[in-house]
């Protein structure tokens, strides 16, 4: 994207417009470029670009770091640890519009560390990237047992909530979920899905999820983008 040099629109204006489409398409992360490369890149004063990255730190979008530079600071997604709460309604608390795409579904024989955890060599596999306010934050594989992930397959699995459709479509009620978090690195392909470097280092969450008579009902392993998710968990002590 360039500046329009003939435009009515102040230059500083237009800057602001830029950074703000490369943040939300995932393209800007981090650290930005320093006034000098912003300068050298567009032929642009140093207080055009100050005016524009001001604004920005105004408005929260971009914060300043006393000896680092400037950053972005979207606000980022919470998961309270002790909650099964679907990815749309964490996104939809945050005030973020949520989203999902579906990128495959198919039946697969998958390693045996899911086997052990569906309990069946075969099961049914959906992945999808999950978006707030259309960028892309995480993406997401699912794994069912055949018949769960055949019935889920009938329906329109883009943007919406998997965890509904189970429930109150399928008639398949949640009794517990165990969940890990750690960190990793993103596959190459997903890393594409999400618009970042690929070898980034990323959030890796496993989850769990059982019925009432202890059976699987889904195992789910996804990544999500550091900088925009984090995970919190609320301790309390006892006395006595």
């Amino acid at each position: 994207m360039q500046l329009n040099y003939e435009s009515s629109i102040s230059l500083h204006v237009q800057l602001k417009g830029i950074i703000e489409k490369q943040i939300a398409s995932g393209e800007l992360t981090g650290k930005i470029p320093t006034e000098r490369e912003f300068m050298a890149y567009y032929n642009i004063s140093r207080s055009t670009v100050r005016e524009a990255i001001n604004l920005l730190v105004r408005e929260g979008i971009l914060e300043k770091r006393h000896g680092s530079g400037t950053f972005v600071s979207l606000k980022p997604i919470h998961q309270w640890l002790g909650n099964l709460t679907s990815t749309t309604d964490m996104i939809r608390q945050m005030g973020w519009e949520p989203g999902a795409k579906l990128i495959d579904h198919y039946i697969m024989t998958p390693s045996a560390y899911i086997q052990e955890k569906i309990g069946s060599k075969e099961v049914y596999f959906i992945k999808r990237v999950r978006y707030a306010d259309n960028i892309p934050v995480g993406v997401e594989s699912h794994y069912y047992p055949v018949a769960i992930g055949k019935a889920l397959s009938e329906y329109d699995l883009n943007d919406v909530t998997l965890y509904e459709i189970e429930q109150n479509e399928l008639g398949i009620w949640f009794a517990e979920a165990s969940q890990t978090i750690g960190g990793g690195i993103i596959p190459d392909e997903d890393a594409g899905h999400l618009n970042v470097p690929k070898q980034l280092p990323v959030l890796v969450a496993e989850r769990v999820i059982k019925e009432q008579d202890g059976s699987t009902v889904e195992f789910e392993k996804a990544y999500y983008r550091s900088d925009m998710y984090n995970f919190q968990i609320h301790l309390s002590r006892k006395f006595g």
